[in-house]
């Protein structure tokens, strides 16, 4: 599974999500959806927007973690 970690990076960097829409000029409903990890998708051209302003990396905004076997659905 793809984890979005953008809450995390927000708390390190001691910012609020309508900071980030305004350094990124990203709207802030667009940035909620990535927050709450209800995106589907993600362009790279907000993804840069996203790096630029955090000053980190896509490694550090997009991470994936393996999901148990036992958990999977069929």
């Amino acid at each position: 599974m793809i984890n979005i970690r953008l809450d995390y990076l927000l708390v390190d960097r001691r910012m609020k999500l309508k900071d980030l829409a305004e350094a990124t000029g990203l709207a802030v409903n667009n940035l909620s959806v990535l927050k709450t990890r209800k995106a589907r998708a993600i362009r790279f051209s907000t993804l840069d927007s996203i790096c630029r302003a955090l000053h980190c990396t896509p490694g550090d905004l997009i991470e994936y973690v393996p999901e148990d076997q036992d958990t999977r659905e069929d």
